[in-house]
């Protein structure tokens, strides 16, 4: 059974993981983008800009994912718990929060452009003059930046990726289209660079409300499920994910006062070059986040203990030597990537940028490692190790190695940091596990510290999979005996046989006869505490009963009759 889950699980999260790295690349498109046309239609001089956005970038990324990981994680676990009136209260609530955050972020970082506050970020004033009209036009693309990441997060609650598919081809076309205009044929600068991304930003978040408001979602904004109760929960959950991005705000704010120092602006151009295309590569590990946090935090509201142990072999067994196969081509293209930016090989900043592109994919695979168990950390509440991983990512190791190198190797100090703080991280991990659990980890159950009462046990729960329509009969009948054996009164018992019958059914006729690959279905059915739970989970094209629901007849009861039943 265990070999069957972990397939399924990992044939699920490779599923769901084109479409969330898709959703980190849009992050990704405005550095790429802008570098692009700041290094090869404005001057050198734009990049330091560029880069100086960047602690200013990762602290709104801060808040996008506080509240993100916040609404996710507890949506996740209602959904696992099927309550579904907190699951709509955590929606209306974190969209609204995230617009009121939003707002007064945009207000700080037009007061900061216009009074010319940035003196903590550069003592340069020349730097300052160009930076301070390229915040300006970002802190108007601050708003569709964070609720356009929530509303992405939900959607794929929902299964509803094609939309924000769209909506991220859509950013994309505008983005460059604005650039071309603003920046190579009216000559706006660094302001018209920073403008173009932000109203980019404004069509994403609309294409996606569109599909909320549309009524085409089960999730929607209603005031009557709007309380104060749930914020603080948000927020809690939250903050560790968010601390990282805190804490690299800081970071990046000392490695910028370090560059500057011991390296001069060239070395904040050869950074801001490198990481601006290294942020594509980067979509790749945050959309592996994204879909294990979906995972997990079901997982965790099903107390499915065998899930969320094969959440994270996916991740550790798949996806960490992917990520080291991407950090090995990035490697090889070093000097090509570095000429999309700077031409003259003879110029300092092309040596610091060809050697970041060479030291900076080394520490991928390792941060990989951090971010799953970063995550995991999260949802099931071990605080004490979120927030020790965030801080030595965030300021200690990174800040700190480079503050002990910088003297003797220079700008390769800031790209070695890096590469330490992800060896120091995982060993932290593995640490933690052995003093918790007072041995060396033997599986990966022991590496995540899982308790031992976590999940139902095996006396509390059924499991059973299906590969063919004959074997639907033989669980609905098992799980009416399990429920009744579980002193669940006989209607509610077979109520929930009938409706594991229609629901696996369905997904057998229309799942598996969509593509030539072997199917399965896994079936629970859980009886803990008093409560029932039953859970099916496939690995076939998504079937949505929702939509199926809103295409029944009004005027013929018999048509779909087995979702109504459902309903």
């Amino acid at each position: 059974m265990k070999k069957t889950d972990f397939r399924m699980i990992a044939g699920l999260m490779y599923r769901l993981l084109p479409i969330q790295i898709l959703l980190a690349v849009i992050s990704s498109i405005n550095g790429i983008v802008s570098s692009l046309f700041a290094s090869n239609c404005i001057g050198v001089e734009a990049m330091s800009a560029v880069g100086l956005y960047g602690p200013l970038n990762i602290l709104a990324g801060a808040v996008s994912t506080m509240l993100v990981g916040g609404a996710t994680i507890l949506c996740g676990k209602y959904m696992g718990k099927n309550d579904i009136e907190n699951v709509q209260h955590i929606f209306s609530l974190s969209n609204t929060v995230a617009l009121i955050f939003s707002v007064l972020m945009t207000v700080v970082f037009l007061a900061f452009s216009v009074f010319d506050l940035t003196t903590l970020l550069t003592k340069d004033a020349a730097a300052r003059q160009i930076f301070n009209r390229y915040l300006l036009g970002q802190a108007f693309g601050v708003v569709p930046l964070v609720l356009g990441n929530q509303l992405a997060a939900l959607l794929s609650l929902e299964n509803k990726m094609r939309t924000t598919t769209i909506a991220s081809i859509v950013y994309i076309v505008v983005s460059i289209l604005l650039n071309f205009l603003f920046v190579q044929q009216m000559k706006m600068g660094v302001f018209g660079l920073a403008l173009a991304s932000s109203l980019g930003l404004w069509f994403f978040a609309a294409v996606q409300a569109q599909a909320f408001l549309s009524g085409k979602t089960q999730l929607r904004f209603t005031f009557s499920s709007l309380r104060r109760r749930g914020c603080g929960e948000i927020i809690k959950i939250g903050i560790p994910g968010a601390a990282t991005y805190a804490y690299q705000t800081l970071r990046g704010i000392l490695v910028n006062l370090m560059i500057v120092e011991f390296v001069g602006s060239v070395g904040l151009s050869a950074f801001a070059a490198s990481d601006s295309i290294l942020r594509f590569f980067w979509a790749v590990p945050t959309g592996m986040l994204a879909v294990s946090r979906m995972m997990i935090s079901v997982s965790v509201g099903e107390e499915d203990r065998e899930t969320l142990a094969n959440v994270m072999r996916t991740a550790m067994y798949r996806y960490v030597p992917l990520m080291a196969a991407i950090s090995a081509f990035i490697i090889l293209m070093a000097v090509p990537f570095t000429r999309t930016m700077y031409r003259d090989s003879a110029d300092p900043v092309y040596a610091m940028t060809v050697w970041g592109f060479r030291i900076l994919p080394l520490c991928m695979p390792l941060s990989v490692i951090y971010m799953q168990f970063s995550c995991y950390g999260q949802a099931s509440g071990k605080q004490v190790l979120v927030h020790l991983l965030a801080l030595l990512d965030g300021v200690v190791c990174v800040a700190g190695f480079t503050a002990l190198l910088v003297r003797a190797l220079g700008m390769n100090s800031v790209y070695i940091a890096n590469v330490l703080n992800g060896v120091v991280t995982t060993l932290v991990i593995v640490a933690y596990s052995c003093i918790i659990n007072r041995r060396f980890p033997k599986n990966m159950e022991d590496l995540m510290v899982i308790p031992e009462d976590f999940g139902a046990a095996e006396s509390e729960r059924l499991d059973r999979s299906l590969r063919s329509s004959a074997d639907v009969v033989g669980v609905s009948q098992e799980i009416e005996h399990f429920c009744m054996g579980k002193g669940i009164d006989e209607k509610r018992s077979r109520y929930a046989a009938l409706f594991m019958e229609e629901m696996a059914g369905n997904i057998i006729d229309h799942g598996f006869s969509k593509d030539k690959r072997r199917h399965s279905v896994d079936v629970r059915a859980v009886s803990k505490d008093g409560e029932l739970i039953l859970r099916l989970m496939d690995d076939c094209v998504p079937f949505d009963p929702a939509e199926r629901r809103t295409m029944m007849d009004p005027g013929n009861p018999e048509k779909n009759l087995g979702i109504r039943i459902v309903y």
